[in-house]
């Protein structure tokens, strides 16, 4: 929002609408006619009425924001250069007059192209939200709206749709993706008893349960609930400009006052007000935030809004999702492990011969495990799935099974025996290999940690990030794992998205400045309670990417460490701007007050100052090394 812009506010007393609507348009009012019979008199000049009326008609939105702001409480940066315009329009000086205008909306524009569009993050997790349900009564099905289900109505939910509302499995076997509630990416195996919760998405095949919650109060409308509450919690921004003006506007009014005791002479007060107007504060800022935005931009990293970079440069704490973030979020072979010396080749070799035409995701790595090995798959024949538990066909004449324990073993008790063994000797997720009836050997399957991580962390400390924590809905013993592997000290596992989000409330609480990277729907709450939340859109993306105020568009962690340094940049460059800006314009003040420049020459000297402040200001579209 520009400074000293309010907005108009439909709640609140009749009195304070009246106040912010009414009395600011009354008083703009008030000084036009005033001015308007000032020069209409006869002995004025027809060019002077025409410069003076484009004064006003230009002036007056200025004057009327100005006005507006005052009336809600905001002090801002422009409250020198409304005093400057109405001033030039008292005492006959309309081109000072005009040339502030100028400058102050040219700044209004440039503040609101870096404010960019607002956050629609609840949007679009409602619209992304369950909205059918099928009822089942006697032998048949009821389509009906989500949100019309009761609870303890049994419901079917077919493979490829959502489950509409928190429940219970009564029948049926599949598996459930729930990676956009919990954020973990292997499917749950849904079986009699099985909860599920709104949101997840049913995989392969039809499962029928009972409604334990009402849409309205499930899972998934208490994320949507968590952003939006998250998103009203935040406290509102000031800007960096308008920290400046609440020393600089007080100094002005002072060197003002000081300059009409001089000689008793208005057209020195004006002169002081033009040369002191903020152009610095109006503009360098939005100059310097534009040119950060673009050049992170041109490193596929999306600033949302000038909000989210001036706030980036500021944060001291770090806070990591686990999975999808600092993991690569799908689970891959990380070994094979075989029985009897039957070659790993074989049984990798085997098992993907079987599993190329499963649309599961355990089976797709076990594919991909082979071709990057660059074994040869077989083809296979008569091959037979069972959902949600494994995968048998003929392979080069050997019958071969891939799979759970229970699908592979529950026919001989040998190999019960032989997989309980493997079991208590290894953790985490598997699947069994058996040819023509034997254990062959396990495929075991683990997230994988991102590439260069460890440059990742040693830059953020660099940049001055003094704190990193690690959140996750995953186990505590492998999110510890993955902290240890990277260097986080600060660790928070088995987490819902509510308590994600408590997390980072009570750190913004304390004081710090966090930023918040994550990936998935169930970190949407967080992001948005976070000072600046950070999404990877390569992995996530549509929900995440709404709540979130930086978006990352490649899946690279790493680059979060380049748009903090480059906001950093842009806002030290943007200081500068202020501060030689600020400098120059506080001599020019001293000269005005002793009446040495008018309130033309003035403007024009206030318009170099402006050209030196935008020409530094540009340096933050660019490199240190002009990249």
């Amino acid at each position: 929002m520009p400074h000293g812009t309010a907005p108009m506010s439909t709640t609140g007393s009749p009195q304070d609408r009246w106040r912010a609507a009414v009395l600011p348009g009354a008083v703009v009012i008030c000084i036009g006619v005033g001015l308007g019979l000032r020069f209409s008199a006869a002995d004025t000049p027809w060019s002077q009425r025409i410069w003076m009326a484009g004064l006003v008609l230009t002036g007056a939105p200025v004057v009327w924001r100005s006005i507006r702001g005052i009336f809600a409480g905001q002090f801002a940066t422009d409250l020198v250069a409304m005093l400057a315009i109405v001033g030039a329009v008292v005492l006959a000086q309309p081109f000072a007059g005009l040339i502030i205008v100028l400058m102050q909306s040219g700044g209004e524009a440039l503040e609101r192209f870096a404010e960019g569009r607002a956050s629609a993050a609840v949007r679009a997790l409602e619209e992304a939200a369950p909205r059918q349900a099928h009822r089942m009564v006697g032998d048949t099905v009821q389509d009906l709206a989500a949100d019309e289900v009761q609870v303890g109505d049994v419901l079917l939910v077919r493979p490829g749709e959502l489950v509409p509302c928190d429940g219970v499995v009564v029948e049926g076997r599949s598996h459930v993706d729930t990676s956009r509630l919990t954020g973990e990416p292997i499917p749950v195996t849904a079986t009699l008893g099985t909860r599920l919760m709104s949101g997840a998405a049913n995989q392969e095949g039809p499962l029928t349960m009972r409604a334990t919650a009402l849409a309205r109060e499930s899972r998934y409308a208490r994320i949507v609930e968590l952003v939006r509450s998250a998103q009203e919690s935040k406290a509102p921004l000031q800007r960096l400009a308008d920290r400046y003006a609440v020393w600089f506007t007080p100094l002005t009014l002072v060197i003002c006052g000081v300059a009409y005791l001089i000689d008793r002479d208005p057209l020195r007060v004006l002169s002081v007000l033009v040369v002191a107007t903020p152009c610095p504060l109006i503009l360098a800022t939005p100059v310097a935030i534009i040119g950060g935005i673009n050049r992170a931009a041109r490193r596929q990293i999306i600033v949302r809004h000038g909000a989210g970079l001036e706030e980036l440069a500021r944060v001291t704490v770090a806070v990591f999702d686990k999975t999808g973030t600092l993991t690569v979020g799908t689970p891959r072979v990380s070994r094979v492990v075989t029985v009897d010396g039957v070659p790993e080749r074989d049984v990798l070799r085997l098992a993907a011969a079987v599993e190329q035409g499963s649309g599961h995701l355990l089976a797709r790595s076990v594919v991909d495990a082979a071709t990057r090995r660059t074994v040869p798959i077989p083809t296979a024949t008569e091959v037979v799935e069972t959902a949600g538990r494994g995968v048998a066909g003929l392979v080069e004449h050997h019958r071969v099974a891939v799979g759970s324990r229970s699908f592979v073993a529950g026919a001989s008790p040998a190999l019960e025996t032989a997989a309980a063994t493997m079991d208590r000797s290894r953790d985490g997720l598997r699947s069994y290999v058996t040819v023509d009836g034997h254990l062959a050997g396990v495929i075991e399957f683990a997230d994988q940690l991102r590439p260069h991580l460890d440059r990742l962390f040693a830059e953020l400390g660099r940049l001055g990030i003094r704190r990193t924590l690690l959140l996750s809905g995953d186990q505590a013993r492998y999110t510890e794992q993955v902290a240890a592997a990277v260097g986080i000290k600060e660790v928070r596992a088995e987490l819902l998205p509510e308590d994600k989000v408590q997390t980072v409330r009570e750190l913004v609480e304390g004081g710090n400045k966090v930023v918040m990277v994550g990936d998935g729907t169930n970190d949407a709450p967080a992001l948005s309670a976070a000072t600046v939340g950070v999404a990877l859109a390569g992995h996530g993306g549509g929900i995440t990417a709404e709540a979130a105020d930086v978006v990352i568009l490649t899946d690279d962690v790493t680059r979060v460490a380049d748009a903090i340094r480059i906001s950093r940049r842009a806002l030290r460059i943007a200081r500068q701007s202020i501060w030689a800006g600020l400098g120059l314009s506080a001599v020019a003040m001293m000269f005005a007050a002793a009446g040495y420049i008018p309130p033309a020459i003035g403007a024009v000297l206030q318009e170099a100052i402006d050209v030196t402040v935008i020409l530094n200001a540009l340096r933050a579209s660019i490199g240190p090394n002009g990249q």
